[in-house]
């Protein structure tokens, strides 16, 4: 036989291996089809290998990884009227591929709408301190409000990430100055502390030597010595009260007698 005698067959072959090609699908573990027959859903099927009837039957292939969404940055005003810059990062996956694809027509695309309005909404209820404090907290918020709403799609949102907190010059400059303000007051308050315990110790050792009064002898004694260490030309010595006490009583008693003779 001639090559011109399988001319005629060729053509036909050729249109059969292209139309086995097109009904042949292999799914991978991590993508499940959504089929629809003449429009109407039938089944989520996969993985492995699914054939399809062309014409017929459509599929439509769906990741079910966690997918990294970068949120942009959005511009907003704080519940004390502070207006920063924040972007986020949202991980998500598609739990259910039926409604991921019938009940949204882009869900990558709704998740992310959602997310920058909600991010704009959370965190314009709460103060900038808290934006920069608490983000663990606001995080979580965050990540419960976007799953509620996108579980209608299909979609479970596990985590979100605020990344950055931008702030202008100005509000950074004005961050700084009430930063040092609370650090002088915490030195003031730790010295103010310190001066009360002090005022305490010294007021318990004055009731000490003033119930005993060789304690204050051994500090006058003390005093001098110290005092003697000193390179100084003057030293003063400081007498305790009751000496001096003592001495302005024999005084006032060596005179008393002197007026009486007179």
């Amino acid at each position: 036989m001639n090559l011109g005698d399988f001319i005629p067959y060729l053509a036909p072959t050729v249109v059969l291996l292209l139309i086995l090609g097109s009904a042949i699908k292999i799914l991978p573990e991590y993508e499940r089809g959504v089929v629809f027959f003449l429009g109407r859903f039938q089944g989520v099927k996969g993985p492995g290998l699914i054939i399809v009837i062309p014409g017929i039957q459509q599929i439509v292939r769906v990741d079910l990884r966690v997918i990294t969404l970068d949120v942009p940055s959005q511009d907003v005003i704080s519940k004390d009227n502070v207006t920063v810059r924040v972007n986020a990062v949202l991980y998500f996956r598609v739990v259910d591929p039926e409604k991921a694809i019938i009940r949204v027509e882009d869900y990558g695309a709704a998740t992310s709408q959602l997310a920058q309005t909600t991010l704009r909404s959370v965190l314009g209820k709460h103060d900038l301190d808290e934006m920069l404090s608490e983000r663990d907290k606001l995080n979580a918020d965050i990540q419960e409000i976007i799953d509620a709403q996108t579980e209608e799609w299909g979609i479970k949102v596990a985590n979100v990430e605020i990344k950055h907190v931008d702030l202008n010059e100005s509000m950074i400059r004005a961050i700084a100055r009430q930063a040092e303000a609370e650090r002088e007051r915490r030195a003031k308050v730790i010295h103010a502390e310190g001066e009360l315990q002090a005022s305490k110790k010294l007021v318990e050792a004055a009731e000490v030597m003033s119930a005993n009064s060789g304690a204050m002898q051994l500090r006058y004694l003390q005093t001098l010595a110290d005092m003697s260490n000193n390179n100084s030309s003057t030293i003063v010595f400081p007498l305790p009260m009751d000496m001096i006490k003592n001495f302005l009583d024999n005084q006032s008693g060596s005179k008393a007698p002197g007026k009486l003779d007179q």
